[in-house]
């Protein structure tokens, strides 16, 4: 039974006329209202808040959620995680692509990833996001364990490639659906949830390839054993995310119509609005022009090209410390727990304090340090802090499941939402295509520019972080004058400023029509 409603809640459908305007607007103002442009929530909640939900209430749907939306979306990011990364563990279990050919199966992933990722994105605003990502991860199963069969480096090319093809939707699609159903402050922490699992399956895997290693391959070989197992694990989850991830709040079969309607009504003040199926130009030109749009493609640029690098050759640069391949399995783990670490810190402060740039920082930092031991202690003999350098580089991966809450915090309209967390995905796969060739062949066991590398492109995105947050600072000054400037000239008290405000939550404004949009910082 859904839990009681404050006496004073209506539930009363309002009519079509509720978008009739109560006060004289802009040209501009009086345009965006257009209902028919408007999200999918306003067939469910109308243009204006017509029910009052108690703060109870909201506890209470908030923990069902998080119940159902954040553990699938681990589940999802667990499996994705584990499957890019298998062929870091197969690396080492025998494996039969090395050298330059290695590097070039490490890329095919990030070119497929990069290839469809603007299709990707707009197709699944077309369709159901979450049944649209169940299919994609229940393909990428099968590709992944056919990964067991292949013997060539044109069959695992290709392979790879098509993995990342199936792999391109799903951070879009997960920012996507944490958006629609959580609140601004409520955000980075969901994503921290999930993002979370970069390092726990570092974790797991290591340990399980660790496992594996031991066995002496008379059936099947260690590494194949790696694919066919995380493949099958892929379909599984794949089946789950079709059957219980809900697309939106407006199609969540887990609620009744009374928690829908309460769902978009905790969002409706943070104006970043649901779902819309038509492909908006206008706001995709918009996307483009802006500037913290680009700035936002250069962090991600900055953060995925040592991603690139530290993701398919970490256990490598361990095993060049002195160690065999089975403790390089087992001497990786840490890492994760310190990547888990980090990025739970920066989702949990990033809410609390209502920021975005700032935890970007924090992540950065210690990569940076970590990799300047490993390029000041090379070849000292002194592993324990070799080993302590490589651990803190796992801390700047914080960094991008920062970005993701930012897109979801500060970006509206969802043709422009669906643009810029293309162009991110975009940058993502394009810096992680680098990264794979920074660590050379020839630059083998040390790979010493490609340690500097990191630590110079870290330190460049540091600038950029604050840059960014001095912009959208900017921003919320000149929303907030042009506030006061028409609440002036309206006589409007609070009370008809929070109307208005309500009034364009679900019309799918970008956040620069939109002028009740709050930027977080």
């Amino acid at each position: 039974m859904a839990p009681s409603i404050r006496a004073n809640a209506s539930l009363e459908k309002k009519s079509s006329n509720s978008l009739d305007e109560h006060h004289e607007k802009t040209d501009v103002e009086s345009e965006s209202l257009d209902a028919s442009q408007g999200d999918e929530a306003l067939r469910l909640v109308g243009a204006e808040r017509t029910a009052q939900f108690s703060e109870e209430y909201n506890l209470r749907l908030r923990r069902r959620l998080d119940w159902c939306i954040p553990p699938l979306c681990a589940a999802v990011y667990f499996t994705q995680f584990l499957d890019k990364t298998s062929l870091n563990y197969a690396s080492i279990m025998g494996l039969p692509i090395v050298g330059q050919n290695y590097n070039l199966v490490s890329m095919a992933f990030y070119l497929g990833f990069m290839v469809f990722e603007f299709p990707t994105v707009y197709i699944s605003q077309k369709l159901r996001v979450a049944k649209y990502l169940g299919v994609n991860i229940v393909i990428w199963g099968a590709i992944l364990m056919l990964h067991a069969v292949a013997t060539s480096f044109g069959a695992f090319f290709a392979l790879r490639f098509l993995l990342g093809m199936c792999e391109s939707c799903v951070a879009p699609i997960l920012i996507l659906i944490v958006s629609m159903f959580y609140k601004k402050n409520e955000q980075a922490t969901r994503i921290s949830w999930f993002y979370v699992m970069n390092g726990l399956t570092q974790i797991f895997g290591g340990f399980v390839a660790y496992g594996i290693s031991f066995y002496d391959g008379r059936l099947l070989a260690p590494w194949k054993i790696i694919y066919v197992l995380l493949g099958g694990l892929a379909i599984v989850v794949g089946i789950c995310v079709l059957i219980w991830l809900p697309d939106s709040p407006v199609h969540a079969r887990m609620l009744s119509k009374e928690e829908r309607i309460a769902a978009l009504e905790r969002v409706r003040d943070d104006q970043v609005g649901t779902e819309n199926k038509k492909l908006k130009k206008d706001q995709m030109f918009e996307a483009l022009g802006d500037i913290r749009t680009w700035l936002i493609v250069i962090t991600v640029l900055l953060t995925s090209i040592p991603n690139g690098g530290i993701s398919n050759f970490s256990n490598q640069i361990i095993k060049n410390f002195g160690y065999t391949s089975k403790q390089a399995l087992i001497l990786s783990t840490p890492g994760g727990a310190v990547a888990s670490a980090v990025v739970l810190f920066c989702g949990w402060y990033s809410d609390k304090k209502g920021e975005r740039m700032l935890p970007i920082v924090f992540a950065l930092v210690p990569t940076i340090i970590g990799s300047a031991l490993l390029i000041g202690f090379n070849n000292t003999g002194k592993k324990g802090v070799l080993l302590f350098g490589i651990y803190l580089c796992g801390s700047f991966g914080s960094a991008l499941s920062t970005v993701y809450a930012y897109n979801a915090s500060n970006t509206s309209g969802h043709s422009k939402k669906s643009t810029i967390n293309a162009l991110t995905l975009f940058s993502f796969s394009l810096g992680n295509i680098i990264g794979t060739e920074i660590f050379q062949p020839k630059d083998a066991p040390d790979y010493i520019p490609g340690k500097i590398a990191i630590m110079v492109l870290l330190t460049v995105q540091l600038a950029i972080s604050v840059l960014l947050r001095w912009i959208n600072m900017r921003l919320n000054k000149k929303k907030k004058a042009k506030l006061e400037e028409l609440k002036a000239r309206n006589g409007w008290t609070e009370a008809d400023v929070q109307r208005e405000r309500e009034r364009h939550a679900f019309m799918d404004l970008t956040d620069k029509q939109n002028l009740y949009f709050v930027y977080i910082v």
